[in-house]
């Protein structure tokens, strides 16, 4: 089989599962719009270089500013349609001409108008190309309709107005349906479906809220954003704008040192585990503002654990200095692995020395806060740290374990390709054998907790690692949710572990990306690609003792590499999107706040409706922003509350002059 064959078989299995998951499961019933949506080729419609995102549940940009609407908003729009084969359907907003190759396989003739000539060109040879012979195109004012070839049996407006633009009811046959998005303000707008049932009387039902591009014409509105002159309505809402509404709830942040800052989040002391998040992994903003949060938690209300998303054995370097217990020999310096930036800067120091000055007050050894990782990346350190307290404990042990461990050598400095030796060679034992080892290990708790607990705890979550981190690069070859999953779950059953070790009245504080503290199931990640994270686990294990606290971001500078592994640079985060909810954030004019989502209902169900998210994570690529970097989220069911930075700086990354004269030798981020 070619590259090519399997490319297109590939992108078929891609179809069906978009048919499938983003839109049957979502509701959609009807079997033509279902079936059309399985013919149609999407790949052919979007921009070269963006066929790889063709079936992820988004809109893509096509040029002019102007996107092809997401799978399921173009199956809504149509089952709403009610088309029939018989019916002559008009379609405004032809865009990339996806739409209209979608409806052209149940109607029997579409009439599509597109008002930029660029894109109406492209769309015209997409349809020559792929043997789409009953749909005619035009460039011209959508708003005005097509009155030669009415009445239409259905008429679909890829775009919103400010009302239902006249010309197009009258366009309309009687019993046809017209499916418009209207608002009173751009990008927020309500998905209408009007039936005519006579000459004069129309049907109006609300199909929900919805976010379009302005709809531009005479009757629409105009290219400068203000209602077009014949279809201006006097007057305006008294109601407050969601900018104003998030401005009038958003509580101003002080300076990261003033005590006030850490004593808003008092209203968070009484949860089990605070969660909390960062829109990017370098921006300093979001490290200070955790740090702030962090030390008056631990100082003031009783929490002993910071568990972030860092690999265990790196973490459990500066677990050792900050509660001041003997370092390991012999062992490397912690994050020296990409992204070293991400824990190996001024902000982690500072609090790091912080929390060893706390614990230096604290007698009772067992009270001291500890610092811990969630992650599984780091197998190989994983494997030395278990086999390293075993030569120690046991050593009849520790020749077993090397024994069971030594079938995964050959991939513990590139972890990653040990899936691509999984399809070629027998190494489905290696699960089993790292699974037994974390058994046996587990098996001797009692033993071994006579000796020392606290080594106990490091030397079995190292076992579980590596069981875990077996299967996740396993799976991570295959793609889809699964090795996501795994990780997440690996991370939540860490957090669970030292929750449960250091008995019933710990309370926990997290640090992870917005994309993992968020529950999952209020963005793409749950609805769209069946994954889940830490913030939904703990939710649905802890319920209202769990808070989780998003970030945000306007723009500014980051700390990010271009490719995985690549070099750290300090890169310009672009101005957030219209769309997006960092804009609404952005637009309401408070440069530093937090939004507590559980205090304001009329807010919290204003930010119900999903609108996109930005989310930058190691890597940046701010040319291909919207693909790489946004996603769909309903932020007041995501977050509890959210902290908001207008304008942001990138993290410092430490280096040699940061070993200060007389730091310890065990200082363990020195070099």
């Amino acid at each position: 089989m070619s590259d090519s064959d399997i490319q297109t078989l590939d992108l078929a299995r891609a179809r069906e599962r978009m048919v499938q998951v983003q839109i049957a499961r979502r509701g959609i019933r009807d079997s033509r719009v279902l079936d059309a949506m399985r013919c149609v080729p999407r790949e052919a419609f979007v921009d070269p270089g963006f066929e790889e995102f063709a079936y992820e549940d988004g809109p893509l940009p096509i040029g002019e500013g102007q996107t092809i609407s997401q799978p399921y908003i173009v199956a809504l729009m149509i089952e709403a349609a009610e088309l029939r084969p018989s019916d002559r359907v008009l379609e405004i907003g032809a865009g990339s001409g996806y739409a209209a190759a979608v409806m052209g396989q149940i109607a029997n003739r579409v009439y599509a108008i597109e008002r930029y000539p660029s894109l109406g060109e492209a769309a015209r040879r997409r349809f020559s190309s792929l043997g789409y012979d009953n749909i005619e195109l035009r460039v011209d004012d959508g708003t005005l309709g097509w009155p030669e070839a009415a009445p239409f049996d259905a008429i679909l407006v890829a775009a919103g107005g400010p009302n239902v633009p006249p010309r197009l009811k009258q366009q309309l046959a009687v019993g046809g349906r017209l499916v418009i998005p209207v608002g009173s303000k751009e990008r927020e707008q309500k998905l209408l479906k009007i039936t005519r049932r006579s000459e004069t009387e129309f049907e109006q039902e609300d199909l929900g809220e919805v976010m379009f591009v302005p709809l531009v014409g005479q009757q629409g509105w105009a290219e400068d954003g203000r209602r077009a002159a014949s279809n201006h309505v006097p007057g305006r809402s008294r109601g407050r704008t969601l900018p104003e509404m998030i401005a009038g709830a958003a509580e101003p942040l002080p300076d990261f040192l003033d005590p006030a800052f850490g004593q808003l989040f008092d209203r968070f002391a009484a949860r089990r585990v605070v969660l909390l998040g960062e829109a990017t992994h370098g921006t300093a903003e979001f490290y200070r503002a955790r740090a702030a949060i962090t030390r008056h938690l631990l100082s003031d209300h009783g929490f002993t654990l910071l568990a972030v998303e860092a690999d265990w054995p790196d973490a459990a370097a500066i677990d050792r200095y900050v509660r001041h217990r003997p370092a390991r020999m012999g062992g490397e310096p912690p994050f020296q692995r990409f992204p070293t930036w991400m824990w190996r800067n001024t902000e982690v120091a500072a609090l790091i020395d912080w929390m060893r000055a706390h614990n230096e007050r604290i007698t009772d050894v067992a009270h001291r806060a500890g610092f811990y990782g969630l992650d599984l990346y780091n197998m190989s350190g994983s494997i030395r740290a278990v086999l390293d307290y075993l030569d120690e404990i046991d050593p009849q042990a520790a020749k077993v374990a090397r024994e069971r461990y030594g079938c995964l050598t050959p991939w513990q400095k590139d972890p990653s390709t040990y899936g691509r030796a999984v399809l070629t060679a027998g190494y489905n034992k290696c699960e089993q054998a790292v699974i037994a080892q974390c058994r046996d290990l587990l098996l001797r708790q009692l033993d071994y907790a006579a000796e020392d607990a606290e080594d106990f705890l490091d030397a079995a979550q190292n076992a579980r690692l590596v069981a875990s981190a077996e299967r996740y690069y396993r799976v991570m070859y295959y793609g889809g949710p699964e090795s996501w999953n795994l990780r997440d779950t690996h991370m939540f059953d860490t957090l669970t572990h030292l929750l449960e070790a250091h008995g019933p009245q710990s309370k926990a504080i997290v640090w992870a990306h917005n994309s993992h503290i968020g529950d999952a199931r209020y963005t793409d990640m749950g609805v769209v690609r069946e994954e889940l994270n830490i913030g939904q686990l703990c939710r649905q294990r802890f319920g209202d003792d769990a808070a989780l606290i998003g970030f945000g971001t306007h723009t500014g500078t980051v700390a990010a590499a271009t490719d995985w592994d690549g070099d750290m640079e300090v890169k310009r985060v672009r101005p957030s999107r219209r769309d997006s909810y960092e804009r609404l954030c952005h637009d309401a004019g408070v440069a530093r706040f937090l939004l507590d989502l559980d205090r304001d209902e009329a807010l919290r169900r204003r930010l119900l409706e999903p609108k996109l998210e930005r989310f930058i994570g190691v890597i940046y690529r701010p040319d291909t922003e919207l693909m790489s970097h946004y996603s769909d989220a309903s932020l007041s069911q995501q977050f509890n509350a959210y902290i908001w930075f207008d304008e942001t700086t990138a993290i410092t990354p430490l280096g040699p002059e940061h070993h200060r004269p007389g730091m310890p030798e065990t200082y363990p981020l020195g070099l």
